[in-house]
């Protein structure tokens, strides 16, 4: 089963750099004047033009010679071995970093200000920087480990102020201002020209650095025109430059796009918080009339519970969608309920879309009611519940079964993408390149163009091309020989009539499998006010309270293999990243630690682990 998109194939990528289609298209000259960006933290204004102009002096600052006073940075990657690693929270400047390394054709590897010092010293080795943009508050933390590598002191530079001993990024554009440097264009560039790693945690194993080329940038902004276009023709144009609230990190995929390549596409202000803080967001959308909000989970999660959100006026919300990672389609409802009426919320589902790293940012988008695309039948398509949505311009799919023949429709298997957005791969990482994009069949290009990436996801999909979400394939157990998804006890766990949790997560943990080596679902759940007020009775009674009635729940709507014989546990939060994503390992090492320690109390013996 070979599935297309619906949606008409987007404009072929050109052999050129990816600077070229975000400045200077002839439509920009006819843009007004209107901030960019506005850091809410100290209200400063950058409009479009000044951003504009600041990329281009830094971009002369990297480009030019030495001698000329310039920084002279390498272009190309794996020709010139230089690589530039960003470590910063968000700001203006770190999008004007970004698009000056693009226009010098100087790849940049996207590294989480916040990771550890092992996490640190992976990426750092993992991409081989050559030089690094590091905030001041981060500086300490990223010296120690640019050592342990060998990367020079003098190599290293601030982004975001200025510290003694090293040079900024404002020192640089300043200098390129005043100097006498003469302006040039863009570095030439191909489609396979690397413009930037980003670092993901792939199918399986170690994060790994995902290799994002100029054409690779360039055809996801396509894909987005694309599927603009269509949905233009049954929703209006908005009548004032919308106001985006800027939250998510920049050095992952998702807030990278939305902020530094996508605000360029048409007029729009990017109001920029650092990182998340829940209280200054509430108070930034009624101060900025905030129009969009792209949110994920665990930020929809905290703002369904926060105490104030009731009081906040939303009115200025004209759109809401939430991506990266699961969402359960009660959060969904809520905080429609929260938003204007006329407000656009992607449809009450599991996820509004679907993407990754490894194709850039997204493959599924979620299909507005009316949009004029036809089912095969020929009836209008419509979304229908519990949908993830319907591939996007110009991507092709496949479901996989285990031993690898093609699932049929309704039927789970292995999501399989193909399209000019895919990455060539992992950097430096030629076995995992090889395992997660792969060659295969074609019926219309035969061999075809383009590797087949393996997502590690489960999906079905419908006659209508809608997909479905199933569950992760590193994440699926098997118990007694036969698989289980976690998102399916997920689900049932979060039906219970009573609505007694908020949030739950469930993995395998071990010492209740019928082997040694087997894992049994075991669940974490977050009560809710519901919940809490249930456990205190009962505690008072001496009795199980919410863990008794949630597991006689999921004995009445689960097969017996399914049940969670790996107990259920009242947790305050569930652990996450950044972007969302559930820390399941976190919740599996702390219990089999206690575990361990209880077996060692007992007397037991605890096998040791390779």
């Amino acid at each position: 089963m070979y599935l297309k998109s619906f949606f008409p194939d987007p404009q072929p990528v050109q052999d050129i750099n990816a600077h070229d289609f975000f400045f200077g298209r002839p439509e920009q000259s006819q843009w007004p004047e209107y901030n960019i960006h506005i850091d809410i933290e100290t209200d400063r204004k950058r409009t479009f033009k000044e951003v504009e102009e600041r990329i281009k002096n830094a971009y002369m600052a990297f480009g030019s010679s030495l001698k000329d006073g310039g920084m002279e940075f390498g272009s190309g990657g794996q020709e010139s071995g230089e690589v530039v690693g960003i470590m910063s929270e968000n700001s203006s400047d770190y999008m004007v970093l970004v698009h000056a390394l693009i226009a010098n054709t100087t790849p940049f590897a996207l590294i989480s200000a916040y990771f550890t010092r092992f996490e640190l010293l992976h990426a750092f080795k993992l991409s081989k920087l050559t030089r690094l943009f590091v905030q001041p508050k981060h500086l300490h933390h990223a010296l120690s480990v640019a050592k342990e590598i060998g990367l020079p002191s003098h190599n290293i530079y601030v982004i975001g102020g200025r510290v003694q001993g090293h040079q900024s990024l404002s020192g640089m554009i300043e200098r390129a201002r005043k100097s006498k440097i003469a302006r040039f264009r863009a570095k030439p560039a191909t489609k396979n020209t690397l413009a930037y790693l980003v670092f993901s945690s792939g199918t399986s194993g170690l994060p790994k650095a995902v290799m994002i080329t100029h054409g690779n940038l360039l055809y996801s902004l396509f894909q987005i025109i694309t599927r603009t276009q269509i949905t233009a023709l049954i929703l209006p144009p908005p009548t004032n430059i919308p106001v985006c609230l800027a939250f998510l990190p920049m050095h992952h995929t998702y807030g990278l796009h939305v902020y530094c390549f996508q605000s360029l596409l048409t007029p729009s202000t990017i109001a920029i918080m650092p990182k998340w803080n829940i209280n200054a967001a509430l108070k930034a959308i009624p101060k900025y009339r905030v129009t969009n909000l792209p949110l994920i989970p665990s930020l929809v999660h905290q703002l369904l519970n926060h105490p104030r959100i009731s009081s906040v006026d939303l009115s200025s919300i004209a759109t809401v969608s939430s991506g990266a990672a699961y969402l359960p389609p009660p959060f969904a409802a809520k905080l429609k309920g929260l938003t204007p009426k006329e407000s656009l919320v992607a449809e009450d589902t599991p996820l509004t879309g679907y993407g990754m790293s490894e194709c850039t940012i997204s493959a599924l988008t979620q299909i507005i009611v009316g949009t004029p695309l036809s089912s095969p039948e020929g009836q209008p398509r419509l979304a229908p519940p519990g949908s993830t949505g319907i591939l996007i311009p110009g991507m092709q799919a496949r479901l996989v079964r285990e031993d690898g023949s093609e699932a049929e429709y309704n039927e789970v298997g292995e999501l399989w993408l193909k399209g000019a957005n895919v990455s060539p791969g992992y950097w430096g990482n030629e076995k995992a390149t090889a395992e997660t994009f792969v060659d295969g069949v074609d019926e219309e290009d035969g061999v075809g163009k383009g590797k087949w990436l393996r997502t590690g996801d489960r999906f079905s999909v419908n006659n209508d091309g809608c997909f479905f979400f199933a569950d992760r394939a590193k994440d699926t157990l098997k118990v007694s020989g036969i698989q289980v998804s976690p998102v399916e006890i997920e689900n049932v766990l979060l039906a219970h009539p009573e609505k007694f949790i908020i949030d739950v997560t469930v993995a395998g943990v071990s010492g209740h499998g019928r082997t040694d080596d087997e894992k049994v679902p075991r669940a974490w759940v977050v009560l809710s006010a519901a919940g809490r007020k249930k456990d205190r009775e009962s505690k008072a009674k001496g009795e199980q309270g919410v863990v008794k009635a949630l597991d006689e729940w999921q004995k009445e709507n689960l097969s017996k293999y399914k049940w969670t014989r790996g107990g259920i546990e009242i947790v305050k939060e569930i652990p996450k990243s950044p972007t969302g994503k559930v820390l399941r390992r976190i919740l599996v090492d702390r219990y089999e630690q206690s575990l361990q320690r209880q077996m060692r109390k007992r007397g037991h013996g605890v096998k040791s682990k390779l």
